[in-house]
């Protein structure tokens, strides 16, 4: 960028220079992974199957053995994401409304920023998608999730739902038949519901009033006194479906955030020309490993 970019802030007159100060959302990607530390070109989680439900062993028989094993392996792929602009001595110099580097650096953390939301959105975004699979073959939102042990396993509706009082008691309820691999009840419990913006008005209704939403009784709102949403309601900005909501859960190893390298900023200057250039970098990537740390509807319409 050279002073032709930016004519206008070469002469006194103007009132204000206006487009770089809006506020920013906060980091609405950290609240649904966990974060993990990598230093490999990528990452693999294997999920292991355990033992079967114990029989019964008869009188003077033998003991019954079993065996466990790997059921699927689920691999993060880092990205790397970077950015740069460079910036004329003359600009910078002449530009007589504030140092233009300093304010296109904050652009420049803004864009990394934003490129992470969606990154890590696209995981919910894609969620129900095919073409998307994770290690076990199919996507995260899923009817057909395959249990080692035989059978299936589902983390999303057969018919989906929009949220309401009746679809985000049936997930708890989904979620509280979760079991493991071998087919064994497993204690996983919702923490809290991510929405898009266009559902925050009617999430506010369903988990915030003490009695039960919608209705003229005097019945309590199950879902608040039982503490069934303890980490509350979460809306992400960059979710793209306005009717699809999500329960996150606390079973461990779930949806992951892996850090290859954090971001890295650098200023350079040109000894020949002058010119400053700016650069930010850094390398992530964001993925699954166990379907149950989730459960998902992508709503009717």
């Amino acid at each position: 960028m050279n002073r032709a970019t930016f004519r206008k802030e070469l002469q006194e007159g103007l009132n204000t220079v206006f487009g770089m100060e809006y506020r920013r959302y906060p980091n609405e990607w950290r609240p649904l992974f966990e974060i993990n530390q990598s230093n490999k070109a990528y990452e693999e989680d294997v999920l292991l199957a355990g033992l079967a439900g114990a029989p019964v062993k008869p009188e003077g028989g033998p003991v019954s053995y079993d065996a466990g094993g790997e059921a699927f392996v689920s691999r993060y792929v880092h990205e790397t994401i970077a950015l740069a602009f460079a910036l004329t001595e003359e600009a910078e110099e002449d530009n007589l409304y504030g140092s233009i580097g300093g304010k296109y650096a904050r652009a420049l953390a803004r864009s990394m920023q934003h490129t992470k939301e969606v990154k890590g959105a696209a995981i919910f975004n894609n969620g129900f998608d095919v073409n998307f699979p994770g290690g076990d073959a199919v996507p995260l939102f899923s009817t057909v999730h395959p249990l080692w042990g035989g059978g299936t396993q589902a983390n999303t509706f057969a018919t989906q739902a929009d949220l309401s009082e009746t679809s985000l008691e049936e997930a708890f309820i989904a979620i509280s038949k979760y079991v493991d691999e071998r087919g064994i009840p497993i204690a996983v419990r919702a923490q809290k519901l991510a929405i898009p913006s266009d559902l925050m008005f009617v999430a506010e209704r369903l988990v915030a009033s003490p009695y039960r939403p919608g209705t003229a009784d005097n019945d309590v709102n199950a879902m608040k006194s039982m503490g069934m949403l303890p980490g509350g309601v979460h809306v992400n900005h960059r979710f793209t479906d306005a009717n699809a909501w999500f329960l996150l859960t606390d079973c461990p190893d779930g949806l992951k955030h892996m850090v290859r390298k954090g971001i890295q900023r650098g200023i350079e200057g040109d000894f020949e020309t002058g010119n400053m250039r700016y650069k930010a970098r850094e390398r992530y990537s964001f993925g699954w490993s166990d379907y149950r740390a989730a459960f998902g509807s992508s709503g009717t319409a």
